[in-house]
C-alpha cells in the first residue's frame, strides 16, 4: 500500500514538474513581440491626419508615422502592419483596450501622455502653424494674439497637442472649437466658422495641399508659443501598452538604427519633413519627465 502511494505521488510531482516546464515555454513564447513575429502581422491604430498617418483614396495607409513603423517592425521579423483607423482622441483608449498593439499616428510625447502609455523614442522634433483667412484680417501671428482678442475662435483636431498649448498661454475654452480632423477644421475656417485654425507645420502643409486653399493663407510670420519660458517644440513617436517592454526595446533598437544609418531622414522627407526635423538624442524618457 505504500508503495502504491509513493509511486502515485511521484507521478503526481514529474507531470506537476513537466506542466510547470511547459507553462513557462508557453508563457515566453506568447508574448507581445513573440506573437507578431510568429504570425508576421501587427496591429497599429491611425488616425487620418496628413503627413503622419492617413488612408489614401486607394485605400493605402501611409505617412510619416506608418513608414517609419513599417520598416521598423520588418526589420523586427514582423512582415506586415495591420492599420485600424480610429479618431486622434480615441487612439489611446484603444491601444489600451488592446483594440490594436501601438499607435503610429506621429503622437507628441508628453508628461500626461505618458502616464498612460508607453513612448518609444522620438521620430522627429517640430514646431506649430497657424491659418487664417486670406489678407489675415484678425492680424494674427500669435497664440498669444488670440488671447488678446477673446472674439476669435480657432479649431483644433480632436486629441491634439494644440488644445493644450493654446489653454496654457490663455486663450479660453470658448474661443477653441474641438474637430473630428485636420480636414474638418479646414472646412470651418473656409465658411468663416473659425477665424483660425492651428496644428504642426507638415500637417498644415499637407491639408492645404490636398482640400485646396482657397480663401486661406499660412502666417509665415508665427511666432512658436511660450510656454513656461520655452519656445515649444514637439517631439513625437509610437506608442505601446506599459506592459508592453519587449515589444518597445525592441523598436527602440530599430529607431536607433534608422537614426545613426539614414533611414529615419529618407522617410521624413518624402513626406515634407526636413533635417532640422531629426530628434537628435532627445529620449522619451527625458521627454515624459517634461
Amino acid at each position: 500500500m505504500k508503495f502504491i502511494i509513493r509511486f502515485a505521488l511521484i507521478a503526481l510531482l514529474a507531470a506537476f514538474a513537466a506542466g510547470c516546464g511547459a507553462l513557462d515555454v508557453g508563457g515566453s513564447g506568447g508574448s507581445p513581440l513573440q506573437k507578431a513575429k510568429e504570425e508576421g502581422v501587427i496591429k497599429v491604430g491611425f488616425a487620418n491626419e496628413k503627413p503622419y498617418a492617413y488612408r489614401t483614396e486607394d485605400g493605402k495607409v501611409t505617412g510619416e508615422a506608418v513608414e517609419i513603423a513599417r520598416h521598423a517592425f520588418k526589420q523586427m521579423g514582423i512582415e506586415r502592419i495591420e492599420p485600424v483607423l480610429t479618431d486622434f482622441g480615441q487612439l489611446i483608449p484603444g491601444l489600451k483596450a488592446k483594440r490594436f498593439d501601438a499607435i503610429t499616428a506621429g503622437m507628441y510625447i508628453t508628461p500626461e501622455r505618458c502616464k498612460e502609455v508607453a513612448f518609444a523614442n522620438p521620430e522627429y522634433k517640430i514646431g506649430q502653424a497657424l491659418a487664417v483667412k486670406k489678407g489675415n484680417p484678425k492680424n494674427l501671428h500669435s497664440y498669444e494674439d488670440i488671447v488678446d482678442n477673446s472674439d476669435v475662435t480657432v479649431a483644433v483636431m480632436q486629441g491634439a497637442i494644440e488644445k493644450q498649448y493654446l489653454k496654457q498661454v490663455g486663450v479660453k475654452e470658448s474661443q477653441i472649437k474641438t474637430v473630428q480632423d485636420q480636414p474638418a477644421a479646414l472646412a470651418m475656417l473656409k465658411t468663416g466658422r473659425v477665424d483660425a485654425i492651428t496644428m504642426t507645420g507638415p500637417a498644415l502643409r499637407e491639408v492645404l495641399k490636398a482640400e485646396g486653399d482657397d480663401g486661406v493663407e499660412t502666417v509665415e510670420d508665427f511666432k512658436q508659443p511660450i510656454i513656461d519660458g520655452e519656445s515649444i517644440v514637439g517631439y513625437g513617436a509610437t506608442a505601446f501598452r506599459k506592459d508592453d517592454k519587449e515589444l518597445l526595446e525592441a523598436y527602440n533598437r530599430e529607431i536607433q538604427k534608422m537614426q545613426e544609418g539614414g533611414k529615419l531622414l529618407e522617410i521624413l522627407k518624402q513626406f515634407n519633413f526636413a533635417e532640422e526635423n531629426l530628434p537628435g538624442d532627445k529620449t522619451a524618457e527625458e521627454l515624459c519627465k517634461g
